[in-house]
């Protein structure tokens, strides 16, 4: 049953279907939030004959007062009808129907339960998700450890590290990546140089089973080793790590993003993802990569499997620093996977990060540069040649033969493209999406993962292998890549099988040759079965347990049917007459022209990101001339994509109920106030508490900031504001056993410098001991709490409590009465819940639940 209220939100009376984890939580506590104001009705069942009468009658205003504060119980008890079962019979005609309907019904019924039952990815938040600490506590001991940084020279020095940190994330992101570049690139060369060698020979006798069998037995023994190791060791390491890193910076906290493990997990395995013959790329775990370079160098510290770590320095040790050099380390993987630090600075900007300024603009593009230049001569030196510093990154689409120029003609072709690029782009995003749900539901084992993962490295080499010997593809245009493998298959003459430099190579080395090859090289026969297969193996690689990233995929994929495109317009568009004489090369620069349109549309379709990838592309093309096209192409393939579906990052973030909030607050939501979307009752303590006190309410409770209020409050868990301490504190507390018998000096041999040695994986309930004397003192928390938080009243407008909350990066904001008494908190989850978003070009507002998983 639902109550609406002021035309927007509605109240949920409380349904006997509903489960425990259908009822909302706070900030990781388990404690029922309000959604909106809950009207009680009275229900009175009149039973007239065989009718039943339902009267409701509203509550006095009085009553509604008294239970402003209360927290409607669940369930109510679920109402009971008589039914005649006289007249289930077949004795008459009015009997079949109501058998039919009863069946009707109860089919009906089992339909709704599940529903119930059954997760909605796309329509929860989960509880465990937590909030990052933007706000400083002005604590006591801060106050007394920022009295011996009050100097010039410290803000000086101060400003300079966060440059020195800058540029050492840009160093180490191009170490990595050249790192990754040099091995990917020999042992990849070494794997289908084999191939090719049993392709070739068992061609002519007839033991083509034995190049099949090796190439299916390396992809999965790599693939499988691989996998075990994200999935066992840290499986945070999944996937490109882009929606984290976008949820990270957005200001949640993820638990293993950012650590050693992952670092380990990410870099090895996705050098083992691509030579597993996998339809991913490296360019995407790149930015996870220099995340967790940047969040390590700006901590100080590296925390090694065992327990054991590197310390440095402690200063940055907070998530307002960790997370602007975040942002750095997320642009400086994408300027040295692409060689474009200007669109790896705009990447950050749009797509990752959610707090910004002119300060940070420039440090991050600073450590792009770096990453930029370090890559571009660590990969000139290792070609021979550290001087000529012609590979600024790992992935570059090489300069065209000719300039890139387009006609008036032709912009109704990019436009078309752009369409085709959309609906594409959303296809993949639906069924990706629909995979993710079941593996989710059915394949959330840890063996299965890996086993999966096995599966697609073998049918990815069948799949090619098929191809390679169905499609007789020959030719005898020699590839773009002077070094590429090329297989003949059963060509004759010197030719070679033109799906051999598609498959026989890495996934970058398939996207150069889709853009670059001759105009002759591949037919349109062999284009439309790679766009088939490579769609289907990008779909289902995305969200596997593996290292793997979606860029170069999705750019193979356009180029692929851009190619594809562009070979018909070449035919149907008469040549330029000024270059009639070599019509060839025209062809052959059209083809090349639309298959770059192509993979711009297609992966715009995907990500449905603009700014920064017309800026990638662009760079890693060398020629600004051809950007408006590719502008023109990202835009409506965005808009089209967005007509059906949310981006793919998006709808990760969405399906792992991560909290993150839009940049804006939802709209019609002027007439809810705090006090709706609060979450109470509230844990409190006062400023003196007895250990045991303490220490029961952190083991009881799951929420992680807790208000203090005064000494002599009459009422129990009621009394005037005081300040906020976090659990986190509480717990170094306890471990610090700073506390007392009651009467006596309480110990003050505790600075920040204890506080931030526990940064970033804090203390557990589980890890403090305490004895049966120690629970019988006192902690005094007067030194350690915030004195002053941000707090609102409760008739605070829910737009005006997003703003303040969004725009300070808070984790907790108190709701107060008239007498500065809490009465509540309003946490991440209490406004992420409303999301606002467009299907089929409507804006909807749906409110999400809170759920445990």
């Amino acid at each position: 049953m639902t109550v609406h209220l002021d035309g927007m939100a509605s109240a949920r009376l409380a349904d006997p279907t509903e489960t425990a984890n259908d009822i909302p939580h706070a900030e990781n506590g388990n404690k029922p939030a309000k959604d909106v104001k809950y009207r009680k009705v009275k229900e009175e069942i009149i039973h007239v004959g065989t009718e039943s009468k339902f009267h409701v009658t509203p509550v006095s205003e009085e009553e509604h007062e008294l239970d402003a504060n209360r927290v409607p119980s669940r369930p109510t008890p679920e109402l009971k009808f008589d039914i005649d079962d006289e007249g289930d019979t077949l004795s008459n005609h009015n009997s079949i129907t109501a058998l039919l309907s009863s069946k009707f019904r109860d089919i009906q019924k089992r339909l709704k339960q599940y529903g119930i039952e059954s997760p909605r990815f796309r329509k929860r938040l989960v509880s465990r998700w937590e909030s990052l600490n933007y706000d400083v506590c002005e604590n006591v001991l801060y106050l007394k450890d920022q009295e011996k940084y009050k100097s010039k020279r410290w803000v000086t020095l101060r400003w300079l590290s966060k440059w020195l940190v800058m540029f050492f994330i840009g160093i180490g992101t191009a170490l990595l990546a050249a790192a990754i570049h040099f091995v990917v690139e020999k042992l990849a060369h070494f794997k289908f140089d084999l191939i090719k060698h049993y392709f070739d020979d068992c061609a002519k006798n007839n033991c083509l089973y034995q190049p099949a069998l090796i190439w299916m037995g390396i992809n999965l023994v790599i693939t499988v080793a691989g996998a075990s190791l994200v999935t066992f060791l840290q499986p945070m390491a999944a996937g490109s790590g882009i929606p984290y890193i976008k949820a990270y910076l957005n200001g949640v906290k993820i638990p293993g993003l950012l650590t050693f493990r992952a670092f380990v997990a990410k870099t090895l395995g996705v050098v083992l993802s691509i030579l597993g013959g996998l339809a991913c790329g490296k360019e995407g775990p790149m930015a996870h990569s220099g995340s967790i370079i940047a969040a390590g160098l700006g901590r100080g510290r590296i925390n090694f499997c065992g327990g054991k770590s590197i310390s440095f320095y402690s200063v940055f040790r907070n998530d307002h620093e960790i997370r602007d050099f975040v942002a750095g380390g997320a642009a400086s993987g994408v300027s040295s996977a692409f060689g474009a630090p200007i669109g790896g600075t705009l990447f950050s900007l749009e797509e990752a990060a959610s707090f910004w300024n002119q300060d940070l603009t420039w440090r991050v593009f600073f450590s792009s540069m770096v990453a930029c230049f370090a890559t571009n001569f660590l990969i000139s030196a290792i070609n021979g040649d550290p001087t000529k510093l012609t590979d600024p990154g790992l992935i570059r689409f090489n300069a065209f033969k000719f300039d890139l120029k387009f006609d008036l003609i032709e912009i109704p072709f990019f436009i078309f493209m752009a369409v085709v690029g959309g609906l594409s782009g959303a296809l993949f995003v639906v069924m990706n999406y629909k995979l993710t749900v079941f593996r989710k539901r059915y394949l959330n084992k840890n063996w299965i993962k890996v086993v999966e993962a096995g599966l697609v490295a073998v049918v990815s080499a069948a799949v090619a292998f098929g191809l390679l010997v169905g499609i007789n593809d020959c030719t005898d245009k020699a590839p773009f890549d002077s070094h590429a493998v090329t297989a003949a298959v059963y060509c004759t003459d010197k030719k070679h099988n033109s799906l051999s430099t598609l498959f026989l190579t890495t996934p970058e080395g398939c996207l150069k040759a889709l853009l670059h090859d001759p105009f002759e090289s591949h037919n349109p026969a062999s284009l439309v079965a790679f766009v088939l297969i490579f769609f289907v193996l990008g779909v289902w690689t995305y969200g596997l347990s593996v290292s793997s990233g979606v860029f170069i995929p999705s750019l193979a994929i356009g180029a692929a049917w851009g190619r594809l495109i562009g070979i018909g317009v070449a035919y149907m568009m008469p040549d330029n007459p000024n270059l009639a004489a070599n019509s060839t090369l025209i062809k052959q620069l059209d083809v090349g022209k639309f298959a770059l349109i192509g993979a711009a549309s297609q992966l715009g379709g995907i990500l449905r990101t603009t700014i920064s990838l017309t800026v990638i592309i662009v760079e890693c093309t060398d020629d600004i001339s051809f950007g408006l096209p590719i502008m023109i192409v990202l835009m409506i393939s965005k808009w089209v994509g967005d007509f059906i579906t949310t981006g793919l990052y998006d709808m990760n973030v969405e399906v792992m109920g991560i909290p993150t909030l839009p940049f804006e607050s939802p709209p019609l939501c002027e007439d809810l106030r705090a006090s709706d979307v609060m979450s109470a009752p509230l844990a409190t303590f006062k400023t003196k508490e007895k250990v045991e006190t303490v220490y029961e309410m952190l083991k009881d409770e799951t929420f992680c900031g807790f208000p203090v209020i005064e000494d002599d409050s009459l009422t129990t868990g009621k009394g005037k504001l005081k300040g906020l301490i976090l659990r986190s504190q509480l717990l170094v507390l306890l471990k610090k056993k700073i506390f007392c018998p009651e009467g006596q000096v309480p110990p003050r041999n505790i600075t920040i410098k204890d506080f931030r040695d526990f940064y970033p994986v804090y203390l557990k309930v589980s890890e403090i001991d305490l004895s049966d004397e120690e629970k019988s003192y006192v902690i005094d928390l007067k030194p350690y709490y915030n004195p002053s938080p941000y707090t609102v009243e409760k008739k605070f407008s829910l737009s005006r409590v997003f703003n303040l909350f969004r725009g300070l990066g808070l984790r907790h904001l108190i709701v107060t009465d008239e007498k500065n008494v809490p009465v509540g908190i309003v946490t991440r989850k209490d406004l992420a819940k409303f999301r606002v978003g467009s299907k089929r070009g409507l804006v909807k507002i749906e409110q999400l639940k809170i759920q445990d998983k």
